[in-house]
């Protein structure tokens, strides 16, 4: 770059959105960067810097960043609309909607916008809400499968499934291959073709990834879950000794860490979402903490732990013959496993409207004495509530001999 564009604050920032739309990001922050030093009032240099935290994932910047342009340009449509979708995706839901609903009464055809409107609108419990904005953003992308599917979820949480189907197969029918096996997934849940033999990857790492933020306090204040505390008892009660190497797969935010620390000598996590594990590293319980799928991770440490527990983790699984021998693998002899389904009265299983699995307990355990797992100790529970119903489930306690 000549001497003088080095002096150029848009010169820099022109030369960052170039590397940006080519897929350089390190180069193109390197540029946003040098071209704050030079114009600290630079407000879309602060706007895309928080754009390339998003898509990192790093919450923290993508707030800092698109905070700070919206405080020196506090009426521009783009920087409302920045600014809340980092606050929907760090779970500040409320001040995110109303951010967004700024943004979109200045840009009524911004569909990104108001599929984010529609978007926190669902997560925070509105789904009927959501329908309005999310319905403008499909007519406005109709060829687009990711706001059909954002309706989809938003027409079956608020109890329309007909139209949820409808939906997802608009999204099915685009022919987006990021999104066709989440389509096909919702579409299996609302009863229109066969159950697949698991979540898609993708789905599961973005539920959790945007779930992440408020995880806990869903969870544990609205939902009264305490999988974690009744998995950690049971194993207690089953003889299982402290001192192990304990695996906590699918940790989350490490609400199940908490429970699993006293039998830990040692204690790692495992989970896709990589919100979720930055979540669980705060809590400063993990030895490490592993961001991989775990029937494709578990083989490669062989005899690695002494105890694996999963709670509320295989519900997103329907065959659980692979996830059971690929555990089997990973434990030492003589080593625990304890885990918790959710309850299903047909065999082997069957995927519910909530888009998880409820498998046969009976099932279960006869897929784990094939794995080569003896069974300890079964209990009923109650998960959680869903809804306001409560969700049936089933604990179980296996060793490897």
């Amino acid at each position: 770059m000549p001497n003088a564009s080095r002096r150029d604050p848009m010169a820099l920032l022109r030369q960052g959105v170039a590397c940006h739309q080519r897929g350089a990001a390190a180069e193109a922050e390197r540029f946003y960067q040098q071209a704050l030093r030079l114009d600290p009032r630079l407000a879309d240099a602060h706007n895309l810097l928080g754009l390339l935290a998003r898509q990192h994932g790093d919450a923290a910047a993508a707030l800092r960043h698109t905070a700070a342009a919206l405080a020196l340009r506090p009426a521009e449509p783009v920087f409302l609309a920045s600014h809340g979708g980092a606050l929907a995706e760090a779970g500040q839901l409320p001040e995110a909607i109303r951010l967004l609903r700024r943004a979109v009464a200045a840009r009524p055809a911004d569909a990104v916008s108001l599929r984010n409107l529609g978007q926190a609108l669902c997560a925070l419990g509105d789904a009927g809400a959501a329908l309005a904005p999310l319905r403008q953003a499909v007519a406005l992308q109709p060829g687009a499968a990711e706001p059909w599917l954002a309706l989809a979820h938003a027409l079956r949480e608020s109890g329309d499934p007909a139209g949820a189907a409808e939906s997802a197969g608009r999204a099915l029918a685009v022919g987006d291959a990021g999104l066709a096996a989440q389509a096909r997934f919702l579409l299996a849940a609302l009863g229109h073709g066969a159950a697949p033999d698991r979540a898609p990857a993708e789905y599961v790492r973005d539920l959790f990834d945007q779930f992440a933020p408020r995880f806990d306090a869903e969870l544990t204040e609205r939902l009264g879950y305490r999988t974690p505390e009744a998995l950690a008892e049971l194993l207690r009660e089953a003889g299982v000794p402290g001192g192990l190497r304990v695996l906590d797969l699918g940790c989350g935010t490490g609400l199940s860490g908490l429970a699993l620390a006293p039998l830990a000598a040692r204690l790692e996590g495992l989970d896709l979402s990589p919100r979720m594990l930055a979540e669980a590293a705060k809590r400063n319980l993990y030895a490490a903490l592993h961001e991989a799928e775990l029937v494709a991770w578990l083989p490669g440490r062989p005899a690695a732990f002494d105890l694996v527990a999963a709670a509320d983790v295989l519900n997103y699984l329907g065959d659980l013959a692979p996830a059971l021998a690929a555990i089997h693998a990973a434990l030492a002899p003589g080593g625990w496993l304890g885990f918790s389904i959710e309850a299903g009265d047909t065999a082997p299983y069957t995927l519910g409207e909530a888009m998880r699995f409820r498998h046969h307990p009976g099932h279960v355990a006869g897929l784990a004495g094939a794995a080569g797992f003896r069974e300890v100790a079964r209990r009923e529970v109650v998960l959680r509530t869903e809804k306001g119903a409560p969700v049936q489930g089933v604990l179980f306690v296996l060793t490897r001999p």
